[in-house]
């Protein structure tokens, strides 16, 4: 084999070496994810508007993650006596109510009257309804495992 050929089977194995190795250090390789601390009640909070199917008021805050991809992080805000209509998502979700008294209902089972502190889990594409009976609004942590979505939910509860 010439030296000539050599050299350049040594600067392919080495590019090639240099690829594989760039390949495996990813972007969160060079900056580790950062830890955080959020209150609700931050001013700073970005809130937006919750899907259409929500009437006004519903806000939705997006804490961690991506809403369109799995594993996002949400406070979900409305206000006193505020209705959510009866809805499924295609993700399960695990919550705990941050602010105020909410109750929860979901297809074919009891309703539940969560207060702050208190967690309920949801099941993917299980409907669901829920009423804030609190004087002051109400203030919800979901985690989603999916991406977000909601979708109309026209059926009985019974």
């Amino acid at each position: 084999m010439s030296v000539e050929l050599k050299r350049s089977i040594s600067t392919i194995a080495a590019l090639l070496g240099a690829a594989i190795f760039a390949a495996s250090c990813g972007p969160d390789d060079a900056k580790p994810e950062q830890a955080l601390a959020i209150v609700a009640s931050d001013p700073a909070l970005k809130w937006g508007p919750c899907p259409e199917l929500f009437p006004a008021g519903c806000e939705i805050a997006v804490l961690h993650g991506d809403p369109s991809k799995a594993n996002a992080d949400v406070f979900l805000r409305v206000p006193s006596h505020y209705e959510i209509p009866a809805h499924w998502h295609s993700s399960a979700e695990r919550m705990v109510l941050v602010a105020g008294e909410l109750q929860l209902t979901y297809k074919g089972q009891p309703a539940s009257t969560l207060v702050a502190g208190n967690y309920a889990y949801g099941p993917a594409k299980l409907a669901h309804k829920a009423s804030c009976l609190s004087a002051g609004a109400c203030t919800l942590f979901i985690a989603f495992e999916a991406p977000v979505d909601a979708h109309t939910f026209e059926g009985s509860f019974e």
